[in-house]
């Protein structure tokens, strides 16, 4: 191996060694401990170090890195103290996840390093929002983002590469091309010679470097790093080099050549770079013997800190209240001024309003800057805050998704505009994996509001038209808003931006521009988890939410001898169980209509609690209303029989009288 030490001072050069054989001998501790059973899992990165060491070094302290689970070298390099590492692999409270997620899942403000998740793909979207970001506050920074040749092949891998190139946001995609995605052989993954000529399709530049040749690493990354922070654009890096043990420990390399294990062998990043500071003269064997020495004392004593900790215990109340990240509401109330619009409008100006409210918010969508979207909720928004904070993107919702988790973690704000909620499908991952999860496991906070226009009654078919809110309730993390009409989406919208938790909020296109009501001009806000009280009345409860609020509305003029609660949820998470309970207790009949589907939609929840923690009220059945168990249909008469709200009034008086 060919070495080329430039100007480099003696002072790097052994830097670059000590950041190498750290790593080294900690996993080769870690080997012994794992056959000890004193450790569970292990992800090696034997013969890969001299990756994640180069690029670590080339990064100011202030510029995010996110690696991924064979660059532990990445956490040594930039300092992360080692026996808060081993507690992490212990999944003991002193780790950064307590005791919620293992190995390098995980990331800490504190060492700018965002880890991974096991589905790969949204790390590298995640890297662009951070970029982003980067370049809304005018810091002249660069992010590195990590992947395997394996990762290339999932769709994240190509969104993420577009939108950093039509965007110029200085990221460095580093490839660790290793030869085998577990067990499968890269011949097998992708048909091109080199992955770094896929740049050429997204129009970036791209580099194919030795991965274990430390110092081409580091010469040609500083190279790149310096270009970038001034000339903001991505580059992608494929780094050949070879994975010297399983994929994971359990794997076992059976699979690899014992020809081409001997090759790669004779290529070890560590031992070759020694023997070429012993031949210039920066290392002496004595000076090896006390590094190891020193490296060795320091993980055997933070081990002991480690293994002498604790084991986590679990406290059922602390674990459900960390699931989100802390929000204080903050009660804004607006002035006399109300004006008479509909909840389209409403929609519009509640956002231009927390526009102007957060300097540090950002708009993202298909079409949603010049053209000011397909339902005209950012008409003009454009030319008011610029096309940086309203941004056109690319059809690819995983993408920009992750994305949006980017600009949160550095410091941003980001609503996200579905053009329909059906196509939440296209980033359901980050949605449900990233944005749900993170504070619970690594105390992150997902400053994020999807907007997400659904329903139907237009005559939209099977693709416009679902009301998918049933698809995040149930995921811990997430918060899901549904108004009815524009006084509340106005508010709630103001309170779901506010809210530094990932917020779905839904809005019905058939009330877009139906339903008009008073609304206050000025900003306010409304809290979440309150549901309104509509109608009242003393012989049976109604619960619905978002157009079916309208339909049951409908039906309760149209018969006034029903004397009937109407509540309608308005949040269904956090969802407002006790005015629920409340009115049951009041009628002891209670019937629920959601525009979903029956099977585990929202309805069923409702009434499984109900029936639960209210049964000795109840005077009879929970009755369910809801749409047909099939897809939602396009033409008139079948979309009229598919939705509930002429079945609605049949099932209400059956239970009525029951």
């Amino acid at each position: 191996m060919q070495y080329d030490k430039s100007n480099l001072s003696e002072a790097v050069l052994l830097k670059l060694y000590k950041d190498l054989l750290r790593p080294r001998m900690i996993e080769e501790k870690m080997l012994i401990l794992l056959r000890q059973g004193k450790i569970s899992k292990w992800f090696s990165g034997i013969g890969q170090e001299a990756i994640s060491v180069g690029v670590t070094n080339v990064l100011n302290e202030e510029e995010y890195i996110l690696p991924m689970h064979r660059n532990l070298a990445v956490f040594t390099t930039r300092g992360i103290p080692l026996h808060r590492l081993f507690s992490q692999w212990q999944g003991k409270m002193n780790g950064f996840t307590k005791g919620r997620d293992r190995s390098f899942h995980f990331g800490t403000q504190d060492y700018k390093i965002i880890g991974m998740i096991s589905h790969l793909g949204p790390q590298l979207g995640v890297a662009n929002g951070i970029a982003l970001a980067d370049i809304l506050q005018n810091k002249k920074v660069v992010t590195a983002v990590f992947t395997g040749e394996g990762g290339t092949s999932e769709g994240d891998f190509h969104e993420a590469l577009n939108i950093a190139s039509v965007w110029d946001l200085p990221v460095i995609f580093c490839i660790e091309n290793n030869g085998y995605g577990l067990s499968t052989p890269t011949k097998e993954q992708y048909n091109c010679k080199n992955l770094a000529d896929r740049a050429l399709g997204y129009g970036m530049e791209s580099y194919i470097i030795d991965g274990n040749n430390i110092l081409e690493v580091y010469t040609k990354l500083k190279e790149i790093a310096e270009e970038l922070r001034e000339k903001p654009r991505p580059v992608l890096i494929e780094f050949k080099t070879f994975r010297m043990r399983g994929h994971e420990e359990a794997s076992g390399t059976k699979y690899v050549p014992e020809e081409l294990m001997t090759e790669w062998g004779k290529k070890d990043p560590i031992s070759n770079y020694e023997k070429f500071l012993l031949k210039e003269g920066v290392l002496t064997d004595e000076k090896i013997e006390a590094l190891r020495v020193m490296i060795e004392t320091e993980i055997n004593e933070n081990l002991k800190l480690a293994f002498d900790e604790e084991e986590v215990q679990s406290e059922p109340e602390q674990e459900l209240l960390d699931v989100y990240a802390p929000f204080e509401y903050e009660e804004t109330n607006p002035g006399s001024v109300v004006e008479h619009i509909r909840l389209v409008d409403a929609i519009s100006k509640g956002l231009k309003q927390s526009m102007e409210k957060h300097s540090n918010l950002v708009i993202m969508g298909q079409d949603v800057a010049d053209y000011g979207g397909v339902f005209k909720i950012t008409e003009g928004f454009m030319n008011a805050f610029g096309k940086e904070r309203v941004r056109n993107t690319p059809i690819c919702e995983s993408g920009i998704v992750s994305a949006a988790m980017g600009l949160s973690i550095n410091g941003m704000k980001a609503v996200v505009e579905m053009q329909f909620a059906d196509f939440v499908s296209s980033g359901f991952n980050p949605v449900v994996n990233y944005l749900a999860k993170s504070h619970y496991r690594w105390s992150e906070k997902a400053d994020v509001v999807i907007r997400m226009p659904c329903g139907g009654d237009v005559g939209a078919g099977p693709f416009h038209s679902q009301t998918n809110e049933a698809w995040f309730t149930k995921t811990p993390g997430l918060k899901v808003v549904y108004p009815a009409f524009p006084y509340d989406a106005k508010g709630l919208l103001a309170t779901a931006i506010n809210d530094p938790n990932p917020v779905l909020f839904f809005e019905h296109k058939a009330l877009y521009r139906s339903i008009y009501q008073n609304v206050p001009a000025d900003y306010y806000t409304l809290p979440f988890g309150k549901a309104a009280l509509l109608k009242e009345g003393i012989d049976i409860t109604i619960v619905s939410y978002g157009a079916g609020v309208h339909w049951a509305l409908d039906t309760l003029e149209k018969n006034p001898d029903i004397s009937a609660d109407l509540i309608d949820l308005r949040t269904l998470a956090p969802l407002d169980m006790d005015a629920v309970y409340s009115s049951v207790e009041k009628t002891g009949k209670l019937i629920i209509l959601q525009e979903d589907s029956m099977f585990g939609g929202i309805a069923s929840d409702i009434s499984a609690m109900v029936m639960e923690n209210k049964f000795q009220y109840l005077d009879g059945p929970v009755k369910r209303v809801a749409s047909m168990e099939t897809p939602i249909p396009f033409a008139k008469k079948l979309e009229d029989n598919y939705l509930p709200k002429n079945r609605f009034l049949v099932a209400l008086k059956e239970l009525l009288k029951y």
